[in-house]
């Protein structure tokens, strides 16, 4: 996978997402709209995607926007502010993508797949590049990471609510909580993020990982749901 930069110019207003995956998932867009606030929030993202937080300029978003700078404190008061905005606007069509993929109906294996491909993609067009930036920054940044906690934790509690979903569709009987398990899917996504985004280990074997929680749940789903489900209880 290559981050190709296809910025558009001011006017576009949509957060562009490329992959080169054959079955690249949808770009995540903003409103097709020409307003002022769109166009600076598009050069909000692809600035922090090419450059990260502590590089970025906001005069220099104001020259990609076409805008004054004063607009920019005017829209958003602060950098911080702008950033969060950015996150809002993506991660709540990404946070409808997924609910949209796992209360669809569905093999778990196949809702996996798609949400791999998800990822992909995030990758590919920097998406990934900005939550890890924004991860980062919100360590010595209280104000800052006040704000980006909840954004993150809703992603967990989606997580969370497909695994006890699952737990319950096939009725499995584990020696400790759903939430647990949850847990440790919800960190090893982030965890590949990361890996992944910075060129740590081999690129191959986190591939490998992936597929091999994707043939455990094609195990998980040859086997029929629980009794109860069935029943429909």
């Amino acid at each position: 996978m290559d981050y190709k930069d296809t910025r558009p110019g001011p006017r576009s207003g949509y957060l562009h997402m490329r992959s080169n995956t054959r079955t690249a998932a949808p770009p995540v867009a903003l409103p097709e709209r020409v307003d002022t606030k769109s166009r600076i929030l598009e050069a909000a993202f692809q600035r922090l995607a090419r450059e990260g937080y502590s590089a970025m300029s906001v005069r220099e978003i104001a020259k990609d926007a076409g805008v004054n700078h004063a607009l920019i404190n005017y829209h958003f008061k602060s950098k911080d502010e702008l950033v969060i905005a950015v996150l809002d606007e993506a991660n709540r069509r990404l946070l409808t993508r997924q609910r949209r993929l796992y209360e669809s109906p569905g093999r778990y294996a196949d809702k996996w797949a798609q949400a791999r491909r998800f990822y992909e993609n995030d990758l590919a067009s920097g998406f990934v590049r900005v939550l890890m930036e924004l991860y980062a920054a919100s360590m010595s940044n209280e104000k800052l990471r006040e704000a980006f906690r909840p954004r993150i934790n809703a992603w967990f509690d989606v997580i969370n609510g497909v695994v006890n979903e699952a737990v319950q569709h096939h009725g499995l009987e584990l020696d400790f909580p759903p939430d647990v398990v949850a847990c440790w899917i919800s960190n090893f996504w982030m965890g590949m993020e990361l890996a992944m985004l910075t060129g740590a280990g081999d690129p191959k074997l986190h591939f490998r990982a992936l597929d091999a929680v994707e043939a455990l749940l094609r195990r998980l789903d040859a086997q029929p749901p629980s009794p109860a489900r069935r029943a429909g209880r």
